[in-house]
Formats: structure tokens, C-alpha cells, sequence
């Protein structure tokens, strides 16, 4: 396959060839490399200028996530601009859809461009996806000022742009362009058993046990809306412990007051923190709970949602980069998504097979054209063996056409609905329903660890069975001797 580079591993020698030592650097700052009076000789590259990444050093820092549950006002319209794929994906797999949703007060709107083969078989009904959707996340009741039952619903979707059309379709499926330019990123590692950051993973688990505690009426009066945040303390890569977790849930009035807001701090303290934190819990976390003081106005009455306002929520927490895409409402040929979520695959597929601890993968595309511009791999200094071979390793075996990155993750079916809440990443395959979630399986793995053995020349560790035949023979052999 065209189109692959690895930079990251051959960042120090470009240095050199310019004339300087790569940047020296320590803790938070850079040290600058001796300036020449030579002008004619090749600047640093800005690139070795820039301050460290404090997981790389041995320095303690803190690090911060935020997630939010699938009430807030941005996850309802992510909710809703997904379902709408779904709707469209379940009567054509190979339907365009780039919708978009806003929300407020009594209101929902849906505004974007589609183009499918309609199924004459099944009933296509935009305004009671709409409906059903914001139900299901829990808004079911007038006092909320947002509810799925009596909210006006305006339908603005209108057909797909020829112009983008053309540069997609293609007389061979397998030369289908990419349905729009950009840089995508994916990143893994080795801080939980989902090969993703702690700090992330913890937000995201928080949100997930509000909804379950609320559905489950644990706590009584609690509302759809709720964000959390936790600030982990790190020595280089290693996470040390929970330093802060802040937790705000909409509730109903039965909660306002100082008296009352204690009592909901102590009961989302057990039976949503603690339990979540599990082993991470200890006596100094700092606890807020509706710092604010009351949380009874919320969803989309508090604030107007908009879809794919929560792009670092739906990532890494700001511990991987984000290209800038949105993900919701976008069908598998925009590459917005599909190539993010092929980036996250190979990743943590790196990660999975032991060849570094932290990988974060970049991938980059020009609109209508099948093979990406660049791809980019980093083990961030964490590698068992270099950039270059990894980034060989991934031509091998993954295809990053549109075409090949949709049939490998099997993307053209209806299985968004279920990542435009807690996280598109770190999720276990199949938890949202049948083909969900593919680009979280570590199934090339093995590959990839077996071609790092062949290339450098290492062998696999014997399996049991192997290692006992071996014995069996050697001590056959001594006998024969003997």
C-alpha cells in the first residue's frame, strides 16, 4: 500500500542533519540548542523546540479528564444525529449521512445531507427516531423543559452534494475516495486494562454509573444531565493515585438546599464514586458534588446542545491528540470518522501486542482520493522496537483505503446509536449490540508481534505443549546416549 511514512522514530537524526543536537529537555521546559550566526544553515524544527510531554519525564504532574453523561445537552443532539444514521444505514448500508442536531427548550432540530436507497420493507420516520431517542436517554417529563413526548421536532434534512457524491463513488468499491480531507488520530496505552488513560477511563465509568443509578432509582430524583471530571497524579508514565473528582447531576427539587445538596454529596459519594474508583479510592480524593450548590435546571432547558461539541470526551481526554473531526451523525465513508476509529484499532493493537506502552497513530487523507496522504506512527519513546518497523508492520497488515478500513471494521451496518454516549473509545466489542464496537478488538496482535519477531530476528516463546515435546525429547536423547 502507497502513502505511509514514519517520522517519529527518525525525529533525532532529521535533527542532526540540520546541523543541531535534538533539543535537550527537562521536566516541563526545553533547553534551546546553540544558535549560529550562520544564517545560511537550517533552523531547529519546531517540533524539537517544543516542551516535553510531562508523561515522559520522571517529574510528578497531575493530569485532568471530563466525560458527560448522555443527557447533557450536547450528547442528546450526538444521540439523536447518530439514530438518524442508523435509521438511514438500516435500509441502505451504503447510505450517506452527515446530520447534524441542535436542542433546547421544547425544541429539537435536525439539519444535514443524506442520500439512500429507501427500503419499501421498513418504515422510515425521521421525527419518531427523534422522539424515541431523547425517551430513551431519560427525558420523559414536562418539568424537565426538555421531553421526547411534547418537544417540536423540525426535520431540515435534504439530499447528499453531488460534488462530494463524485468524489466518493467509484465504478470499483475498492477505489472509493476518501468523503473528505483531514487528519484523523488514534492512541493506546497501557495505563488500564482498555489500553486507555486513567483519567478518561474514570470519567467515563462515572457517567455510565450515574445513568445506571438513576435508571435503577438507587438514588431517587436524580436527572438525565451529569459531568464528571477526575485529576489523576502521575510520575512519568505510571499513574500514583486519584488526587480530585468533581461530579455535578441534575436532580429534581427535592435536592435544593445546603441540608440536601449534603445529603446527595454523601449518596453519589457511595453508590457512584466510591464503587467506580474501586481500588483508586482513598481517604485524601477530593470530593466535589454539584459544586455549583444545585443542579435542578439542566439538559437542553439549561443550555442549547449541538452535535459534536464533546470531541475530547468522545477521544482520549486530551491525552491523545484529535485531528478536529466530529464523529456523530457521520456515515463510514467520512473519513472524520472511519479512519479514527481504524487509528484507535491499530494502536491499541500495538499497545496489546507488547511492542510499546503508549502508541498514538496518525492518518491523513485528501478528499476523493483512496490512499492516505501520511500515516504516522509514535511509540513516544515507549517502543520495544522502532517507528519505522512498526509503521512497516502496519502496511502489513491493515488496509487505510476508505474501502478497506469500512469492510475490515465492518462499519456499513447500524451500530452507532451506542457510541454518542460514554466514549467512542475504550469500549468492549459487541457491548452495544451485535458489531459494535470492532475497532476495539485486539485480534491482529498476534500478527503484529509475530512479524516485530521475525524482523529482528527473535523467535516466539514456545507454547506449553512445545516446550514439553522438547523435553521429552532431550531427556529421549540422553538415554540413547547413556
Amino acid at each position: 500500500m502507497a502513502g505511509f511514512s514514519a517520522y517519529a522514530g527518525d525525529a533525532g537524526k532529521r535533527g542532526e542533519q540540520c546541523g543541531y543536537s535534538p533539543t535537550l529537555r527537562s521536566g516541563y521546559a526545553s533547553v534551546a540548542p546553540p544558535q549560529s550566526n550562520d544564517d545560511s544553515r537550517p533552523r531547529v524544527p519546531a517540533f524539537l523546540q517544543s516542551p516535553v510531554n510531562p508523561a515522559m519525564s520522571n517529574l510528578r504532574h497531575l493530569f485532568t479528564s471530563e466525560s458527560v453523561s448522555m443527557g447533557h445537552p450536547d450528547k442528546v443532539s450526538d444521540a439523536i444525529s447518530d439514530a438518524v444514521l442508523d435509521l438511514i444505514l438500516d435500509h441502505d448500508p451504503s447510505g450517506r449521512c452527515a446530520c447534524e442536531t441542535l436542542v433546547t427548550t421544547a425544541q429539537a432540530i435536525v439539519a444535514g445531507e443524506i442520500k439512500f436507497t429507501h427500503n419499501a420493507k421498513k418504515k422510515f420516520d425521521v421525527q419518531q427516531t427523534v422522539r424515541d431517542t431523547i425517551l430513551r436517554i431519560g427525558y420523559d417529563d414536562a418539568a424537565m423543559g426538555f421531553d421526547g413526548h411534547g418537544c417540536g421536532v423540525l426535520n431540515l434534512l435534504h439530499e447528499q452534494s453531488a460534488d462530494i457524491a463524485r468524489g466518493v463513488l467509484r465504478k470499483s468499491k475498492k477505489s472509493q475516495g476518501a468523503g473528505d480531507q483531514g487528519m484523523m488520530f488514534g492512541f493506546a496505552c497501557e495505563e488500564t486494562d482498555r489500553l486507555m488513560p486513567l483519567p478518561i477511563n474514570l470519567s467515563h465509568r462515572l457517567v455510565e454509573r450515574q445513568a445506571e443509578v438513576r435508571r435503577k432509582g438507587i438514588i431517587s430524583g436524580i436527572r438525565p444531565d451529569a459531568k464528571s471530571q477526575v485529576t489523576i497524579e502521575y510520575e512519568g508514565l505510571d499513574a500514583k493515585k486519584v488526587d480530585a473528582v468533581v461530579l455535578s447531576t441534575q436532580h429534581a427539587p427535592e435536592w435544593n438546599g445546603e441540608k440536601k445538596q449534603a445529603e446527595l454529596k454523601k449518596a453519589v459519594t457511595d453508590a457512584i464514586i466510591k464503587p467506580v474508583l474501586g481500588k483508586w479510592w482513598h481517604d485524601g480524593v477530593k470530593v466535589f458534588v454539584n459544586p455549583t450548590g444545585q443542579f435542578e435546571i439542566g439538559g437542553p432547558h439549561g443550555d442549547c446542545g449541538l452535535t459534536g461539541r464533546k470531541i475530547i470526551v468522545d477521544t482520549y481526554g486530551g491525552r491523545g491528540r484529535h485531528g478536529g473531526g466530529a464523529f456523530s451523525g457521520k456515515d463510514p465513508s467520512k473519513v472524520d470518522r472511519s479512519a479514527a476509529y481504524m487509528a484507535r484499532y491499530i494502536a491499541k493493537n500495538i499497545v496489546a501486542a507488547k511492542l510499546a506502552r503508549v502508541c498514538e497513530v496518525q492518518v491523513a487523507y485528501a478528499i476523493g482520493v483512496a490512499e492516505p496522504v501520511s500515516v504516522l506512527v509514535d511509540a513516544q519513546g515507549t517502543g520495544t522496537v522502532g517507528d519505522e518497523l512498526l509503521a512497516k508492520l502496519v502496511r502489513d497488515n491493515f488496509d487505510l483505503t476508505p474501502y478497506g478500513l469500512i469492510e475490515m471494521l465492518k462499519l456499513r451496518a447500524p451500530i452507532y446509536s451506542s457510541t454518542s454516549s460514554h466514549g467512542h473509545f475504550g469500549r468492549e466489542p459487541g457491548e452495544g449490540g451485535k458489531g459494535t464496537f470492532t475497532w476495539e478488538k485486539t485480534d491482529i496482535a498476534a500478527a503484529l508481534k509475530k512479524g516485530a519477531n521475525k524482523s529482528t530476528g527473535k523467535s516466539a516463546p514456545a507454547s506449553k505443549s512445545s516446550a514439553k515435546k522438547s523435553a521429552r525429547k532431550s531427556r529421549a536423547a540422553e538415554l540413547t546416549l547413556a
